[in-house]
């Protein structure tokens, strides 16, 4: 068996705000692959615009350094439980990973889930326990939680053995031990030199894995994907096997590889490197792309079921077409079958309206990214709030369960069990670092956690962080009663006034301000009572001939309450949806179906 001993393939692999992209930007500016004078910021990988504002990295992206004549290729993934996806679908480019850990946090749900893909592909692990400056950093407790989760996930021996490494990605450095001074990265490249097994070299004509897809506007599609087999250059005549063994035949116009932030156009690509091509038109993610001579295809890339669903639709509005570019049915739904072929984790589904649309995801964040990406490329429609998926096994309805786990301040332990409790979660475990920090660790529905956010912070007062998991479908556990009070909703189309808003305050919580367009059915607020309550926030004050001492003195309105587009999704109930447009979020109540003369109503 021949090897590429001037290559490494490794991904980088964590839970969320651990440090990956910080790691790597680290990685990228010591490597001199970047000129003295070059400005490059910070959350170098991190270059989509929803990444930056949230703070998470959301597609998996491929860049590599060169490191003492040895090109490291490294792949950056998300750490986030709802877009684990993206890591199923890249891991199998790499030989070897890094598994970073806080050193404060340890080892959290979606490490487990990560490391459990990584040994069972069997990647060489490098720990990386991060963060090591923290003044409240554990790092012998951490160290110890992490030999343990690997005691629990190993499948062989050999996976025991692994090496461990003391970083502080910020201060863009690393040591052998703790107690060492840190410098730079350069003992984590020497890591990944000495441990990270070269790939290996099968012999044969062109084999390649298509991992992921990109697109551009003078080259068209771009297959992204590590070359297993034989060798690729320019003008080659290659054929694309998809999932049901068909062939499609193409010729390669330019190949890639990377270096940095850039593709670098080259003349061939061997086995073992990462690879871009153009030129191959009729291929999606999981494909093989192998020369004519031997069409083989290789092992489909394996990704998890979505465990969350939620309708997509055409705005049925009297505001719909006002303010977005795509309206009709038919641009809602190219655009959502064109998502299907660069997002492996999601489902769309045709419905028995034509007009709606059955979209599957792995939790409401993964959904909700969708939702605003779309609406900043101009789509309008409108959503239904998110729902568990539920399915038959063996005749008997089953129903997703994920672990949840929150970290917060001991003084919210009995409001957030309390709360837990009436979604039918189960605490499992529970610690507590002496210092007023606890750690909480729940089993639950996944119907349970939908909608829990946006209470959690407000009971928490943002003094708190949850995460959850995936486990595993388990037999359900009956409905959940919702605790929400009545929605405030516009009985009039027109624009709110100070006078009118003022009116529905004394009701509940309002959501929009004076000078706000408004229509029938509109939700404008939470009502303070269980039912919905119909106002007139466009009502105004009426004119007399008499005026008292007090009646030029402006009406004071406490601020509304503004909604952003996850806390519209969980606030929403089953008769309610929200309406998505470039400029505004709203919400409304669903339309009642129009009752034809001689019909009779069920509805009461």
């Amino acid at each position: 068996m021949e090897y590429r001993h001037d290559i490494r393939n490794i991904a980088i692999i964590a839970h969320v705000d651990h440090g990956k992209t910080t790691l790597v930007d680290a990685m990228l500016k010591q490597s001199r692959i970047f000129r003295d004078n070059q400005t490059i910021g910070d959350l170098i990988m991190d270059s989509n615009t929803l990444e930056r504002e949230k703070g998470i990295t959301i597609m998996s992206k491929n860049t590599a350094v060169v490191y003492r004549d040895i090109k490291i290729n490294i792949i950056d993934t998300p750490g986030h439980a709802d877009f684990s996806g993206e890591v199923e679908r890249v891991i199998s480019m790499a030989d070897g990973c890094l598994l970073l850990v806080d050193s404060v946090d340890g080892p959290m749900p979606q490490t487990r889930f990560v490391l459990r893909h990584a040994l069972k592909y069997g990647l060489k692990p490098i720990v990386v326990i991060n963060k090591i400056d923290r003044k409240t950093s554990r790092i012998k407790e951490v160290l110890r939680f992490t030999q343990d989760l690997f005691l629990e996930l190993a499948t062989s021996p050999e996976q025991l053995d692994f090496p461990i490494l003391y970083a502080s990605a910020k201060e863009g450095t690393a040591v052998t031990d703790p107690g060492l001074t840190g410098r730079n990265i350069s003992p984590l490249f020497d890591c990944i030199l000495e441990n990270v097994p070269p790939p290996r070299i099968e012999s044969g004509p062109f084999q390649m894995l298509v991992s992921n897809l990109d697109y551009d506007s003078h080259k068209g599609k771009i297959a992204i994907g590590r070359v297993w087999r034989g060798k690729i250059c320019p003008h080659d005549q290659v054929v694309g096997v998809d999932a049901d063994g068909s062939l499609s035949y193409s010729e390669v116009n330019q190949v890639f590889t990377y270096l940095g932030l850039k593709r670098l156009e080259v003349s061939e690509v061997c086995a073992g490197d990462i690879v871009a091509i153009t030129g191959v038109r009729d291929v999606v993610i999981g494909d093989t792309i192998a020369s004519r001579e031997r069409p083989e295809a290789l092992p489909r890339i394996e990704i998890g079921e979505p465990t969350v669903e939620m309708t997509f639709s055409i705005n049925t509005s009297p505001f719909a077409g006002r303010e977005g570019r795509f309206v009709t049915t038919r641009q809602l739904r190219e655009r959502l079958y064109r998502e299907l072929s660069t997002n492996l984790s999601l489902r769309v589904q045709d419905t028995a309206n034509p007009d709606t649309f059955l979209i599957k995801g792995r939790g409401e964040l993964h959904l909700a990214i969708l939702i605003e990406t779309m609406r900043r490329e101009g789509y309008e429609f409108e959503v239904s709030k998110p729902e568990a998926i539920t399915k038959l096994v063996d005749g008997r309805l089953t129903e997703p369960v994920e672990a949840l786990t929150i970290d917060t301040r001991e003084g919210y332990i009995g409001i957030l069990t309390e709360m837990l409790s009436e979604r039918q979660a189960q605490m499992t475990n529970m610690h507590n670092d002496g210092s007023g920090n606890v750690r909480l660790e729940f089993r639950i529905p996944t119907k349970g956690i939908i909608g829990f956010r946006s209470g959690f912070l407000t009971a928490t007062r943002g003094e708190g962080i949850m995460n959850t998991v995936f486990l595993g479908y388990e037999p359900w556990h009956g409905d959940i009663v919702s605790s929400r009070n009545g929605a405030l909703v516009a009985a009039e189309e027109g624009t709110a006034v100070t006078y009118g808003i003022n009116n529905a305050q004394g009701r509940g919580i309002t959501f929009i301000e004076p000078g706000t367009p408004v229509y029938r059915g509109m939700i404008i607020g939470l009502s303070s009572r269980p039912k919905d309550i119909p106002i007139n926030v466009c009502k105004e004050k009426k004119k007399t001939n008499v005026r008292s001492s007090t009646s030029d003195i402006a009406i004071k309105l406490v601020p509304p309450v503004k909604m952003s587009l996850e806390q519209a999704i969980d606030f929403i109930t089953g008769d309610e949806l929200v309406e998505i447009t470039p400029k505004n979020i709203r919400m409304r109540k669903r339309p009642r179906p129009v009752q034809r003369r001689g019909e009779t109503s069920n509805t009461g």
